[in-house]
C-alpha cells in the first residue's frame, strides 16, 4: 500500500539532495539484513534523466538555460510502504517505475529507498523545471489526486500491492486536527448559525432568508445542483451536504417541517464523540525579565494574551457575538498556543527579537548538522556514534520546529493584530451603544414625584 506525499521546495535544493543521498538511511538496514552481499546497497539509487551523484549541478544547470532560478526550486515526494508488504529491492523499483510514469523523460529526478524505518519509503526528488522545454511542473490538488495518487496505485495494482481507498470526503489538517480534539470547526460555526436561524423559520426560503440577513451568501436555484452557503468574509462556498447528519438540505426540510406542525425535532446528532477539553489559562507571570522588574506583557506577548482571550482560551464574562471571520480563527488555537509558548519561553516582544532568534536557531541548527556529519563519519569508519547521532537528531528536530514556529509568528502578527483590533472596535462600538440605550431610557422615565410626609 503505497502513500505519497508531495512537499515543495523553495530553498536550498542542495540540501534535500544530500539527505535523499545520505547512505546512512540507503545501507544501514539494507546492509544488516543482507551483510553477506553489501555491493546490494548501492542499487537503492537511481537517476531519472541524470547522474544520482551530480543531480543538483545538472539541475540548476536546466534553471540556467531557461532562466527560471525563482519560485519552486524543485519537489520531494515521499513514496511510502506498509510495513512488511514489501524487500527493499521491490520498494525500490517501484519507486523509480512511479517516478518514470509520473515524470516521463521531461524532468531530472533522484529516487533513492531509505530503509532506517519499519516502513521502506522512497525519496524522490525532482526539478521544478523540465529540461525539454522549460515547463515547470504545477503541482496542485488536481495534479495530485490525478496523477500522483492515480499513477501510485497504478502501480501498486500492477506488482499486487493494496492501495489506499479514499473513504468519505477530505478534509483540511487544521479541521480533521480540530475535530479530533474536541475543538471548534469551520463547519461546527456554520452548523451554529444554521440551528440559530431554524428557530425564527418555517420554510427552506425564510431558512436562508435568514442566513442572509447574517451576512451569509446563498448558492440556490434551478441551474444549481447542491445549495450551498457562504459565511461571511470567508473565500469558499460550503455545500448544505458537506455539513454532517442533520444539515443536508434534506434534513434540513425535514426539521422545518416538524417546527410547522408542532414537534420538537431532535436534535441532530454530533458530528464526532469529543472528550470535552479543559480549558487552558494564559497570562504571562512575574518574574524579573532581562531588561528589569516584571512589568506588564507588552509587544507580542500581550498581543497572543489578548488574542487567546478573544478566542476563547480565557472565557470572556457574558457572550460576545463577533463577525465570522473572526469566530472561524478558533479552528487555529492549537497553532496560537504554541505560537504563545515560544514568544514566553524566549521573552519575544518585537519583531528584532523574533529575527534575531530566527538566526540563533539556525546559527545552532547548522552547527549541530556540521557535527552530526562529523560523527556519520566516525560511524563509516566503525566507531559506536549511534547513541550521540541519535541526540543530536532530537535536538535538531526541536530547533526546526521552533524556527518553523518563528516562520509562522512573523506570518500571522499582521493578521492577529487586524483581527483583535477588529474585536477591540466592535466592542468599543457595542458600549458605546449601551451607554446611548440607558441615556435615551432615562430621558423617557417619566419623573416620579413624593408627598412629602405630613
Amino acid at each position: 500500500m503505497a502513500y505519497d506525499k508531495i512537499i515543495p521546495l523553495r530553498s536550498r535544493l542542495d540540501h534535500c539532495l544530500d539527505y535523499v543521498l545520505n547512505e546512512e538511511k540507503t545501507s544501514l538496514s539494507y546492509a544488516l539484513a543482507y551483510a553477506e552481499n553489501p555491493e546490494k546497497s548501492r542499487q537503492l539509487v537511481t537517476g531519472i534523466n541524470c547522474e544520482a551523484r551530480t543531480a543538483y549541478e545538472e539541475m540548476r544547470a536546466t534553471k540556467l538555460r531557461w532562466d527560471k532560478k525563482g519560485g519552486i526550486l524543485g519537489y520531494h515526494l515521499i513514496h511510502s510502504y506498509a510495513p512488511g508488504e514489501v524487500t527493499p529491492e521491490e520498494a525500490h523499483a517501484a519507486g523509480v517505475e512511479f517516478a518514470r510514469r509520473l515524470l516521463g523523460d521531461r524532468y531530472e529526478a533522484v529516487v533513492s529507498t531509505h530503509l532506517d524505518r519499519e516502513h521502506y519509503h522512497c525519496h524522490i526528488v525532482f526539478n521544478s523545471v523540465s529540461f525539454v522545454d522549460g515547463t515547470k511542473y504545477r503541482s496542485d490538488f488536481q495534479s495530485y489526486f490525478g496523477r500522483v495518487r492515480e499513477t501510485s496505485n497504478a502501480v501498486s495494482r500492477e506488482r499486487g500491492l493494496s492501495v489506499i481507498q479514499p473513504q468519505g470526503q477530505g478534509k483540511h489538517y487544521s479541521q480533521w486536527d480540530a475535530e479530533r480534539q474536541g475543538g471548534t470547526t469551520v463547519t461546527g460555526l456554520i452548523r451554529q448559525d444554521i440551528d440559530a436561524a431554524l428557530q425564527e423559520s418555517f420554510t427552506f426560503d425564510t431558512l436562508l432568508a435568514a442566513l442572509r440577513r447574517q451576512g451569509y451568501s446563498i448558492k440556490q436555484g434551478a441551474h444549481v445542483k447542491h445549495t450551498a452557503v457562504c459565511p461571511p468574509g470567508a473565500r469558499r462556498f460550503f455545500r448544505l451536504d458537506s455539513l454532517g447528519e442533520g444539515y443536508t438540505e434534506a434534513d434540513l426540510r425535514a426539521r422545518l417541517a416538524a417546527i410547522r406542525q408542532g414537534e420538537s425535532p431532535e436534535p441532530p446528532p454530533p458530528a464526532r464523540e469529543t472528550v470535552p477539553r479543559r480549558r487552558r489559562r494564559y497570562a504571562v507571570r512575574g518574574g524579573r525579565l532581562p531588561e528589569g522588574p516584571s512589568k506588564r506583557p507588552k509587544g507580542f506577548r500581550a498581543l497572543y494574551v489578548s488574542y487567546l482571550y478573544l478566542l476563547g482560551a480565557r472565557r470572556p464574562r457574558g457572550k460576545r457575538q463577533y463577525p465570522f471571520p473572526i469566530r472561524a480563527e478558533v479552528v487555529k488555537l492549537h497553532r496560537y498556543q504554541r505560537q504563545m509558548k515560544l514568544l514566553q519561553t524566549y521573552r519575544i516582544d518585537t519583531d528584532q527579537q523574533l529575527a534575531l532568534l530566527g538566526e540563533a536557531l539556525q546559527a545552532r541548527i547548522d552547527a549541530l548538522t556540521g557535527q552530526r556529519k562529523a560523527l556519520y563519519r566516525r560511524k563509516r569508519e566503525g566507531e559506536d556514534a549511534a547513541g550521540e547521532i541519535d541526540a543530536i537528531n532530537q535536538e535538531l528536530r526541536r530547533l526546526r520546529s521552533q524556527l518553523k514556529t518563528c516562520g509562522q509568528i512573523a506570518a500571522d502578527i499582521p493578521r492577529i493584530r487586524a483581527q483583535a483590533e477588529a474585536c477591540h472596535a466592535l466592542d468599543r462600538q457595542r458600549k458605546e451603544e449601551r451607554k446611548q440605550d440607558l441615556a435615551a431610557t432615562r430621558q423617557s422615565r417619566p419623573e416620579r414625584h413624593i408627598d412629602p410626609v405630613r
